[in-house]
């Protein structure tokens, strides 16, 4: 009898030690897991890829919830970048930064209403692009704008030829501080900039290649540097 109940404690004390193993740590734990994530990615991490590296039954979205509230006023912040999540500076203290981050890129005027465009009418496809500029989009400023991940190719369009779109990056939206599209400024306020007020004279008959034209020095803008 003895030794059936001394089986039965055993029995029932792996029972429970399996069962912790499948236990998520306390809440305070998994923040603290959340932050370390956070600081040492260069880039935003999702809530899935946060759950995929924590223990199971973790809650991530949860963590964060209190991760952001502990930072609130602090010199750096936990801020969303799309559907992702990051650990960046204060925008108050960004200037502390200028230094350490300023690095110069002179986008062509060309470059910067394909920018707008896509931003503001995502996903859109190049003969999109064209018909709203009034002028033909040259290979290059689609190549470079590609190049700085600055825009990326979205799903192609279910028309004939199936011409595919074009979409603005995670990595757009983190480099100006954008939660989402949602959050870029009206398209008066890129109007009043000289965004979008680069256009053909009347009459004109832009050829294929009109954005070469704004390739040169005097078309350059620095309103898109960092």
């Amino acid at each position: 009898m003895t030794d059936d109940a001394t089986q039965d404690d055993v029995t029932d004390a792996a029972i429970t030690s399996n069962d912790s193993l499948f236990d998520a740590p306390p809440m305070g734990e998994q923040e603290r897991m959340v932050e370390a994530i956070l600081f040492a990615s260069a880039e935003p991490i999702t809530v899935k890829e946060l759950e995929a590296r924590m223990p199971h039954g973790s809650d991530a979205a949860e963590a964060l919830v209190y991760l952001r509230k502990r930072y609130e006023g602090r010199g750096v912040s936990v801020v969303k970048v799309g559907d992702a999540w990051a650990i960046r500076t204060a925008p108050d203290l960004g200037y502390l930064m200028q230094k350490e981050t300023v690095e110069t890129r002179k986008l062509s005027r060309a470059a910067i209403e394909t920018l707008a465009i896509i931003a503001y009418h995502q996903p859109v496809t190049r003969a999109e692009i064209e018909e709203i500029r009034g002028v033909s989009v040259s290979r290059g400023t689609i190549d470079q704008l590609i190049e700085m991940e600055w825009i990326r190719f979205g799903r192609r369009r279910m028309t004939p030829g199936r011409p595919v779109t074009f979409v603005v990056t995670q990595i757009f939206m983190d480099h100006f501080g954008l939660e989402s599209a949602r959050d870029l400024p009206g398209l008066k306020e890129l109007r009043s900039a000289g965004l979008l007020e680069s256009r053909p004279p009347p009459g004109a008959m832009p050829g294929p290649e009109t954005d070469d034209e704004d390739e040169s020095p005097e078309g350059q803008s620095e309103l898109f540097e960092d």
